[in-house]
């Protein structure tokens, strides 16, 4: 009879790998850049957009003084609860406290990392990040799918033009930063006039942080999946809102099947990791805002 196996303890995480552990997780959220966090209560909030319709009035002596109106709009943010989890092998447990630390580190590094995208993904596209579906949870309150966002067609070769036509399409609101898909970017660092680059920060993959004096932000985010915008841009100082109601970075499962899987935790000598995180965000004024997408989106 052959002889049993008996499993090193290191195995798993064996010391050269645990010590000089590189993350393949990237992400990163232009909302985020170009948009200051608000702090947004467990329950949620209420905003209250307030605006006046009309132009101030000049009166005569003895003269009438009519009415200018307001307008007072609420729009409520909600937080969504967002999540991700992954089964490892309980030896993670025996694990010396330098590689324990190590997988943890790297786990709540790169959970943050996937937060941030998951932020652009569902606040510009209405989306969940995971399956890339739309989100009932999320509805209107984003840019793809509220309808008061305007819309500018792309045309590739124009994409000056196209910036321009969309600020145009803003018309007194202001223009604070640019969310650019990377094939956008792409296309600017290639746009030359008399030979000369029009836009040589973003040649060869360039991801400058503002153009013409703007925030922007180049990120796969902004044409994440089926999508097709190229550029959302608009009033992001002012108009929109986000923040986190509550985190919980980490939590190490040792019983159940917390995934649903059928499988026991201790059945399969396997441990959950497992964060969470509270977020909520809104749009307080679409029509400060212009996406730049493809002709059927």
């Amino acid at each position: 009879m052959a002889e049993a196996k008996i499993q090193a303890k290191g195995e798993l995480f064996p010391a050269e790998v645990v010590s000089d552990m590189f993350t393949k997780v990237r992400g990163k959220s232009s909302i985020a850049s170009l948009c200051g966090e608000t702090p947004i209560p467990f329950n949620g909030m209420q905003t209250f957009t307030f605006s006046m319709d009309n132009e101030v009035n000049i009166v005569a002596e003895n003269g009438q003084k009519p009415a200018g109106g307001i307008t007072v709009e609420p729009v409520v943010i909600q937080p969504l609860k967002i999540e991700y989890g992954a089964r490892i092998s309980d030896e993670f447990l025996y694990a010396s406290e330098e590689k324990q630390l190590d997988i943890l580190t790297q786990f709540t590094d790169g959970y943050s990392k996937k937060v941030a995208r998951g932020l652009d993904i569902m606040s510009m596209h209405g989306v969940n990040p995971r399956d890339g579906l739309a989100s009932s949870l999320i509805g209107t309150n984003s840019f793809d799918t509220n309808t008061g966002v305007a819309k500018v067609t792309y045309t590739a070769g124009s994409e000056e033009s196209n910036l321009e036509d969309a600020i145009a399409a803003l018309g007194e609101y202001d223009n604070t930063g640019y969310a650019i898909s990377k094939k956008f970017g792409a296309a600017l660092g290639k746009l030359k006039a008399n030979g000369v680059r029009q836009f040589p920060e973003f040649a060869l993959g360039g991801n400058p942080e503002a153009l013409n004096g703007i925030p922007c932000s180049v990120n796969s985010t902004v044409s994440f999946g089926t999508n097709k915008d190229e550029v959302i841009l608009g009033d992001f100082a002012g108009a929109f809102k986000w923040g986190y109601a509550r985190e919980i970075p980490m939590e190490i499962i040792q019983y159940g099947d917390p995934d649903g899987t059928g499988k026991d935790l201790k059945n399969y000598n396997q441990v959950y990791l497992r964060a969470e995180t509270y977020i909520g965000w809104g749009i307080l004024l679409p029509a400060a805002f212009v996406r730049i997408t493809g002709a059927s989106a």
